[in-house]
């Protein structure tokens, strides 16, 4: 797709922190239709920004942004959309600056947006199986978990790859978000998805190819262990009160009601009753058995209701183009 630089004003958003040379390669296959790359140096012991600083010269587009202090690959994105919306850029693009993201496919991210198909667009690594064939395997185990779990807290149920970083976004939407609360560390990319439901904007994914050398993740899985649980139940929590009781309530909001307190009521009936007859030596008859599962069988059937609901109400129509901001 062409796309006219004069027409639309394109930023692109780079983290450099431990990027090594592939930096360079990088910023060199950005295409005509950025207008402005921001490189944004997260403090890194290895001054990467040197890199793109050594590029300025033959690359007037090139603005590098310094962190006083590591804080996270969120933080340093985040830094690189304020200085986006500082220029009005209507789309701002963010990849990785390590060289597993290709500049090329700038064009493919911006066009849904342009076609107001999309308030967002993210990379799925996942689309093609061709090319899953250069990821370890643990990535993809990782992935597929964090991408179900991901489809709770954000109500996204069609997308994948929930921690691909390769996205664009239009800058009326980016302006919608509350950026000084998105997490700044490696929960950033789920976290966004979350803030975007809740102003409903519509996301689109576009297959993507990753390209794997002897890159060292700077992901450590303990805090994927210790903090990603938390953080994804705390989401799906504030998503469902906000869309489902705080800005509506509709047919869905009753179903999760229901469901909860007859699943709860039945969980709490059988264990109550199974320790009261256990103590007494004897065993529970079968309409008393029935007393605890029906509860449950029905208030599993109204969560599966809730469930079957929030999957065919994802957001469809885009925000940006009638947005007044």
């Amino acid at each position: 797709m062409g796309v006219d630089a004069t027409m639309k004003k394109i930023a692109v958003v780079i983290p450099c922190y431990k990027v090594g040379n592939a930096l360079q390669s990088v910023i060199e296959n950005i295409g005509d239709e950025v207008t402005n790359i921001f490189c944004v140096d997260d403090n890194c012991p290895d001054e990467s920004w040197k890199i793109a600083e050594s590029l300025r010269h033959k690359d007037s587009r090139i603005v590098i942004i310094r962190r006083e202090t590591n804080g996270g690959v969120g933080a340093a994105v985040i830094s690189g959309y304020k200085a986006a919306l500082d220029v009005n850029a209507e789309i701002v693009v963010k990849i990785d600056g390590d060289g597993q993201m290709s500049p090329k496919l700038i064009p493919s991210f911006i066009k849904p947006i342009y076609e107001n198909r999309a308030d967002y667009v993210k990379g799925n690594r996942f689309y093609h199986l061709k090319s899953l064939s250069g990821m370890p395997f643990v990535r993809i185990l990782g992935n597929s978990i964090l991408s179900f779990v991901s489809k709770l807290s954000s109500g996204y149920w069609d997308l994948f790859d929930p921690t691909n970083g390769y996205t664009a976004i239009h800058g009326k939407v980016l302006r919608m978000l509350p950026l000084e609360e998105v997490n700044e560390r490696f929960f950033f990319e789920s976290d966004m998805l979350f803030r975007l439901s809740t102003i409903r904007a519509v996301v689109k994914n576009i297959p993507i190819d990753s390209i794997y050398r002897d890159e060292k993740s700077n992901l450590r899985i303990f805090d994927v262990l210790l903090t990603f649980p938390y953080l994804h139940f705390n989401r799906i929590i504030k998503r469902i009160f906000y869309n489902y009781f705080l800005r509506n309530f509709n047919i869905a909001s009753i179903y999760l009601i229901l469901g909860l307190l007859l699943s709860l009521f039945g969980i709490w009936f059988g264990i109550h009753t199974w320790i009261e007859l256990s103590g007494k030596g004897e065993t529970a008859s079968a309409g008393t058995v029935m007393l605890a599962a029906m509860p449950i069988i029905v208030g599993n059937t109204y969560l599966v209701g809730f469930l079957a609901y929030d999957m065919q109400h994802t957001p469809i129509d885009t925000i940006h183009r009638d947005s007044i901001i």
